[in-house]
């Protein structure tokens, strides 16, 4: 067995199976190009790489470990995917199933080989494996499918990555083709017309899934866009148990960077949507207060994203941009052009300190990090940038 890729999910499949050899690009010229041996592709891995290109039998980590073969018991699939919510859906779907014994990970974090060590002992019937299942993977999956399905609506992301935006949705929507009858899928209402012999479920928008499977939406603290969240996962949990937990999910904490409010000691409203590394996610951000003046601070890696309907979006606010990032001179490029007012940073500290002189006693202004770009270029991770953010904002008071 072969894995492409030397990162944590590489590294997980070699603890399963130790004889495994890792190969990446440093490596080309002692991979044998002509080898039928199965070959496991870590998600991470474009499809024009390479070593890609040049191997015959390609699968992935959801191909070798949730064949059937693979375990005692099979255990219940439910995949989360779509370009926005992704972690906030599966996290929340797992809190709602954590007490029949489900277990979670995929791209939020925990590599399937670890899950599958667990799930391998497993006398629990009917376990539910809850994955968030990013496009990587989903581009090199071809043997196996969920039992249930939840895909959030889906823009332009990723775009370097699978090459287009068709591409890139296409993975979205590849399991549905590979689902079978009594598998079950919640989809948005665009791609209706998709032939799959699972029974679908269709939404326009929140509202709508909420009226399908008899949610109150008015029993939910969330408020967009995590409340189209709580009600898939709610959704998600009456498929599952056919019960609906209002009070549990009302117990859900949002993780750190999403739309992440706090206040400084002049009592001046700063958030922290660090999470947001596209379009869509800096969109929905905005709409959440759009009734402020907006200071934005955006920029980084954007992927080789399409950003004029962000900037057509921007025409809508009384707004402000603080560029930061590889892409400050792109993004500059376009302020000009749709008219928008910004100013060049480069770095957070830079931005954040050029907001403060902007700051007054008006308590309808709200200073955002929500950056519709990656943040590899100057950070570890959103993570890091999220907090490096926050340190900057707090610096001036210590």
């Amino acid at each position: 067995m072969r894995v492409l890729g030397k990162g944590k999910t590489a590294e997980a499949i070699k603890e399963v199976y130790p004889e495994a050899e890792l190969f990446d690009d440093a490596d080309k010229d002692i991979y044998d190009i002509n080898s039928d041996q199965l070959t496991i592709v870590s998600p991470g891995i474009p499809p024009r790489n390479y070593l890609v290109e040049n191997t015959k039998n390609k699968i992935s980590d959801y191909d070798l470990f949730l064949q059937p073969s693979t375990f005692n018991l099979q255990p219940f699939t439910i995949w989360i995917s779509g370009t926005n919510g992704k972690t906030t859906t599966t996290s929340m779907i797992y809190h709602l199933l954590k007490d029949k014994g489900a277990l979670y990970g995929g791209n939020i974090g925990i590599p399937l080989a670890k899950l599958t060590k667990k799930l391998q002992t497993s006398t629990l019937p009917l376990q539910p494996l809850i994955l968030e299942t990013s496009s990587f993977t989903l581009h090199y999956t071809n043997k196996v499918k969920p039992n249930i399905y939840i895909l959030l609506p889906i823009s332009e992301d990723h775009i370097s990555w699978h090459g287009s935006f068709e591409e890139y949705r296409d993975s979205k929507l590849k399991p549905l083709t590979m689902m079978e009858k009594g598998d079950i899928a919640i989809v948005p209402y665009k791609y209706r017309n998709i032939k799959s012999d699972a029974t679908l479920y269709y939404y326009k928008d929140t509202s709508d899934i909420a009226e399908q499977f008899s949610i109150d939406i008015d029993k939910i603290s969330f408020k967009e866009p995590f409340l189209q969240d709580a009600v898939l996962a709610l959704a998600t949990q009456k498929l599952f148990t056919n019960n609906l937990d209002y009070n549990n999910i009302n117990k859900f904490l949002q993780d750190p960077h999403k739309l992440e409010e706090f206040y400084d000691n002049d009592k001046n409203l700063w958030i922290d949507d660090s999470k947001a590394t596209n379009i869509d996610a800096t969109i929905n951000a905005l709409r959440t207060y759009k009734d402020k003046k907006i200071n934005l601070i955006l920029g980084g890696d954007d992927k080789g994203a399409n950003l004029d309907p962000l900037f057509e979006e921007f025409k809508l606010y009384e707004i402000e941009l603080y560029l930061i990032g590889k892409n400050t001179n792109k993004l500059s490029k376009l302020s000009k052009l749709y008219s928008i007012n910004s100013k060049e940073c480069y770095s957070m500290k830079n931005a954040v300190d050029e907001i403060r002189k902007s700051l007054n006693t008006v308590n309808s202004t709200v200073s955002i990090l929500s950056p519709a770009a990656a943040s590899l270029d100057q950070y570890r991770s959103y993570m890091h940038r999220g907090e490096e953010f926050k340190r900057f904002v707090n610096l001036h008071y210590n």
